[in-house]
């Protein structure tokens, strides 16, 4: 019975120039997603790079100091 009363909201316009604004706004909200979305993988490379090269130097430190204890 709730679904028949929710069902009521529902509003399909005859006018189907009606849906343009809809599509307009749904277009703008999608690009924005995408932009989001690629400049949260460009951010998330070069974290991923400096990570990397933080691992490398942190390993040479660690030889480094083996090689003098070892010495």
């Amino acid at each position: 019975m709730e679904t028949v009363i929710g069902m009521l909201y529902l509003y399909f316009p005859e006018d189907k120039s009606e849906y343009i604004p809809a599509v307009f706004s749904m277009a703008i909200f999608m690009i924005a997603c995408v932009l989001t979305f690629i400049a949260v993988k460009k951010y998330s490379k070069k974290e991923e790079e400096k990570t990397k090269e933080l691992v490398m130097r942190l390993e040479k430190e660690k030889k480094l100091r083996q090689n003098r204890n070892n010495q």
